[in-house]
């Protein structure tokens, strides 16, 4: 419906760019005293839609004062300049956005009521259309944390998300896929994977997340080597091409309330075992995949803590990904300690090269761990006979067929390259004699972001020792790397603070 001409005209700002990162939520910015936050009765954190040129977003509003802003202009987050299409001094319109029905049915998952298909379908609906502020995301966040989803709502919520977006399609024949759980510093085995499959015939497109409380995600480690911000057609020409790709999926459609959600979820740290499932296979869902292998690292530092943890969300992810027509795979793997020597995206990516390459000193554990689960995937489509999987993965491995096959993958994303080294190093010494008992994944993690990873590429931790190792007093549990002195100074002062991070036991003697 048209507006009428005094509303087209009374409603109107200029843009201006900002420059704030508001990460991926809209913000918009308004002065204190601009005529149409008074006119519309606008207030610090209300919803405000804004139309340009035919494209709308709603925005989260944030009230400024004094010479930051003029009265005659919006002023935009970084998000909210992208998601609208913005230009320099164009005029955006601003409106009060429609009321939102789907927020009844949060505040009824918040006193306890189970939610129906109709339900989860109107809420995931209004999350990927980004109808919802943080605030009203963390309101559905939290309602469904703990073990407030049943299977029903687990395998409803899915499907909602895998219906908010695009989906691939690959026509006939098997698509393979893997994901791991998580909360392994280093677990870097996609990359290895990808290509021992894909050298077997079988097809891999493989979607891959970007760090969301690690020092690295497979995105981010494979994008030190090659482009991962492809999108739909450009993926397809990969795998038609090489039989595999390995790229960020955020840079396409797939099941995008989940990055929504993901947003809130990662500074509440709350963890949902349900939304856990509805992540993990609305994303393979919706990228095409037949069969789906999932790697679960089961210690006291990983995501998953204990074997009765492991089996209840195995048990969920067959149940929710039959429910979707998947052929799902678990195995549980040790989750005790690091893969590999690298923690952040261009050690780690070290570490996979060293392995596809074959070289002297290549980590035995990121081969070995990527060799058992490539085996599982080839015997899982069928590949390879039963229990013959890890012998072909490790031939293709031997043999180079995996190294050339990953080249050829890298090329066809836009070309290899080596990953950056960092300027700065600094070893963290052992403050004792004697044996490491105990490795804190969580730690290390930590101490890796605090020295810049994942947004320095090249910054995070190198190994030096693994669990089991007998150390000497003053020998180097582990080597951080940094961008800047400052960070590196910055990032030992409190490496040091946390001994328990590598835990060596004294020598009785």
């Amino acid at each position: 419906m048209q507006e009428p001409l005094h509303a087209a005209t009374a409603n109107r700002l200029r843009l201006r760019r900002l420059g704030i990162d508001t990460y991926q939520e809209p913000v918009l910015y308004m002065h204190r005293d601009c005529p149409v936050c008074r006119s519309e009765g606008f207030e610090a954190q209300s919803r405000v839609e804004l139309r340009l040129d035919g494209r709308t977003i709603v925005a989260t509003l944030n009230v400024v004062s004094g010479d930051f802003l003029p009265p005659d202009e919006a002023g935009l987050s970084e998000a909210a300049w992208r998601l609208l299409g913005a230009r320099p001094d164009a005029e955006v319109s601003l409106h009060h956005p429609a009321p939102l029905e789907s927020l009844g049915h949060v505040r009824a998952k918040v006193y306890g009521k189970r939610l129906g298909q109709a339900a989860i379908d109107a809420v995931i609906g209004d999350v990927a259309a980004g109808r919802y502020s943080d605030l009203q995301l963390a309101a559905f966040v939290t309602a469904c944390a703990g073990d407030h989803l049943d299977i029903d709502e687990t395998i409803a919520l899915t499907r909602a998300m895998v219906n908010a977006g695009e989906r691939m399609q690959w026509g006939e024949g098997l698509v393979m896929d893997k994901h791991c759980v998580g909360g392994l510093p280093g677990n870097r085995t996609t990359m290895v994977i990808v290509p021992i499959i894909a050298a077997c015939g079988l097809r891999m497109p493989k979607t891959s997340s970007r760090a969301i409380t690690s020092p690295a995600g497979t995105a981010d480690t494979m994008e030190t080597l090659a482009p991962v911000d492809l999108d739909v057609a450009q993926i397809r020409r990969v795998v038609e091409r090489t039989g595999g790709c390995i790229v960020w999926g955020g840079s396409v459609r797939l099941s995008p309330a989940d990055d929504v959600l993901i947003r809130v979820e990662r500074p509440l740290d709350l963890d949902s075992q349900g939304q856990l499932v509805a992540s993990i296979l609305s994303k393979k869902a919706a990228a095409g995949a037949t069969h789906v292998l999932i790697d679960m690292p089961v210690g006291l530092t990983a995501k998953v803590r204990s074997a009765h943890a492991a089996h209840q969300l195995a048990r969920q992810l067959e149940q929710v990904g039959q429910a979707l027509g998947l052929r799902m795979r678990v195995v549980q793997t040790d989750g005790v300690a690091p893969v590999g020597r690298g923690i952040g995206p261009a050690l780690e990516a070290r570490d996979v090269l060293a392995v596809l390459r074959r070289e002297d000193g290549a980590p035995a554990d990121l081969a070995q761990r990527s060799l058992h689960l490539a085996g599982q995937i080839l015997e899982f489509g069928g590949a390879a006979p039963a229990g013959g999987g890890i012998a072909l993965a490790t031939a293709v491995l031997e043999d180079g067929r995996a190294w050339k096959k990953f080249q050829e993958i890298c090329e066809a994303q836009g070309g290899l390259r080596e990953p950056p080294v960092a300027a700065c190093r600094q070893p963290v010494p052992s403050p004792r004699a004697g044996s490491v008992i105990a490795i804190d994944n969580r730690r290390l993690a930590r101490i890796a972001k605090l020295a810049g990873a994942p947004t320095s590429a090249c910054a995070g931790i190198d190994m030096n020792v693994q669990l089991g190792a007998v150390v000497e007093r003053g020998q180097p549990l582990f080597t951080l790397h940094a961008a800047s002195p400052g960070e590196l100074a910055y990032t030992l002062e409190y490496a040091t603070t946390q001994a328990e991070a590598v835990h060596v036991m004294e020598d009785a003697r």
